[in-house]
């Protein structure tokens, strides 16, 4: 079910990216990250109050730097919303996967921010290869123009493995609703802050007019969903096979939407999709195989007993 979920995450996250673009140019990057934490603190609270079953769980005492996941999470947002238009949306995602392929895998084998340490194996290895591999493919097609969108795309990627590891250990103490409540309004103060700092020239201020694309304020709806997927989701998977996961529902709903908007897909994008999920593939089987073989030796163990 958690690798379902992770797919899920990775095709909401894509949209939201979509969603989001079309907010950034309709009010500027800062001014929709604003509006994208109101509709998020909005949309949370709202479920909230009609299941009031995921607000029951008494709170912990929680450590200061736990409510650092949704300021983070704002940086994770204007990164995307700037790159948005300046390279394809499979060409930001390509560039985030490889921020957070190098973000979680020092997570897992460092066992960061009180996760489980995650040792490299060899199917792991393997995976990884083929992972990497599919990257570079991608980022042959997508590296193009300026540099800074490039690593604006990059630097997005770690802020994600961050932001949602973060928010993973929030949502322990709170509840995984609850947690992207808090996520969201946690990041509001620092959106409205880096608005009036350096956003005073944006449409924003100059002509606030409600788009006819009601579609565009969804975004918020939308991130609500990924850090609660999120929440439910890191305590129990690795984080590198996280990434792999979410990025395999990233790539082929981004390659849809590509085609759709004819935003500069490419087969090369497509093949390097493919890479990545193999290396998922060779990581995941790794692992069952792993476990049956731990299984068969407790079997055997006992019965010698």
């Amino acid at each position: 079910m958690y690798n379902f979920l992770s797919l899920l995450a990775g095709t909401v996250i894509t949209f939201m990216i979509a969603v989001n673009g079309g907010l950034t140019a309709q009010y500027g990057v800062f001014g929709a990250a604003v509006i994208i934490h109101v509709v998020g603190v909005l949309f949370a609270f709202f479920l909230l109050k009609i299941l009031p079953s995921q607000s029951r769980k008494k709170a912990e005492k929680i450590p200061y730097w736990l409510y650092t996941g949704g300021m983070i999470g704002v940086l994770t947002t204007a990164f995307s919303n700037f790159a948005f238009g300046k390279i394809s949306i499979t060409g930001i995602i390509a560039l985030g996967l490889l921020g957070q392929a190098i973000a979680s895998l020092v997570i897992d084998w460092l066992g960061l921010f009180g996760m489980t340490a995650y040792p490299p194996k060899k199917h792991t290895l393997a995976g990884l290869v083929l992972a990497f591999l599919g990257i570079a493919v991608m980022l042959s097609h997508s590296f193009y123009g300026t540099a800074f969108p490039v690593l604006i795309s990059l630097l997005s990627g770690i802020t994600v493995v961050l932001s949602r590891t973060v928010n993973a250990g929030l949502s322990k103490r709170t509840g995984a609703l609850k947690g992207s409540f808090i996520n969201h309004l946690a990041g509001l103060p620092v959106t409205l802050i880096l608005l009036f700092l350096l956003g005073r020239k944006e449409p924003i201020f100059d002509n606030f007019i409600p788009s006819a694309h009601i579609w565009i304020y969804f975004g918020g709806i939308l991130g609500v969903v990924t850090v609660l997927l999120f929440n439910v989701t890191v305590p129990k998977i690795p984080a590198f096979r996280l990434t792999l996961l979410t990025f395999s529902g990233q790539i082929f709903t981004g390659i849809l939407l590509d085609l759709i908007t004819r935003k500069g897909f490419s087969a090369i994008t497509f093949w390097g999709g493919l890479l990545v999920a193999a290396g998922v593939g060779i990581t995941m089987a790794g692992e069952q195989i792993s476990l049956l073989l731990l299984n068969k030796s407790s079997v055997s163990g006992k019965a010698n007993l």
